[in-house]
């Protein structure tokens, strides 16, 4: 706690500032509980994703090893993802990628010397690097989240038991002081009127 000044005006600032205070601890709360819940959903669908991503992998390894065949295709132009399309969401201010799409190269081959597995093939494995762009953008988007969390409940706590607290405990001891130099403003007060009258029944004559 710094330095207290023991004034009217100290008293009318701390009062300013604790009303100010007691006015965006609601706000700063409601957007951490905002944000609980959103990094809860995203994390709830990144479990989810990752689970498929293990299906899928373990799916594949059925007929992988077809992937070993001669075929003088190179599948990696076609499932290697051209661009990673997102949009946009914002939650409590923190604004993060969401995952939309991925597009990729068309697969042109001649379907006639190509194997009959190719087609489902490049259709797997494009799924598969779908569902890993999908979980970094999730990530990404979860660190996001933490981070901004993280802040907010630094700012939770700094006003819960730092500032609210001091403006308290500062404007009780204001208004102590503020009591005290009055009482003994009024007891001086007293003390001189006293006096006066003592002077006073002194000079009139006996």
């Amino acid at each position: 706690m710094s330095r207290i000044k023991f004034t009217k005006g100290e008293l009318k600032r701390q009062r300013d500032s604790l009303l100010q205070y007691g006015r965006y601890l609601p706000i700063l709360e409601l957007k951490e509980q905002q944000l609980q819940m959103e990094i809860l959903h995203q994390s709830s669908l990144l479990e989810e994703k990752k689970h498929s991503l293990t299906k899928r992998i373990e799916g594949i390894h059925i007929w992988s090893a077809l992937l070993a065949e001669e075929t003088g295709l190179d599948l990696r132009g076609w499932i290697t993802p051209l661009e990673v399309v997102t949009r946009r969401k914002n939650i409590a201010g923190v604004d993060y990628p969401v995952f939309e799409r991925v597009d990729f190269t068309p697969a042109e081959y001649d379907l006639f010397f190509a194997p009959l597995w190719v087609d489902a093939a490049i259709e797997q494995l494009r799924v598969l690097a779908a569902l890993r762009a999908e979980i970094s953008l999730l990530e990404e988007g979860i660190r996001l989240l933490r981070h901004e969390l993280r802040i907010t409940t630094q700012r939770v706590n700094l006003f819960e038991k730092v500032k609210i607290p001091e403006a308290i405990e500062v404007i009780r001891l204001i208004k102590i002081f503020i009591g005290d130099q009055m009482s003994n403003a009024v007891g001086r007060s007293k003390i001189a009127k006293k006096k006066i009258e003592e002077y006073a029944l002194e000079e009139v004559p006996a």
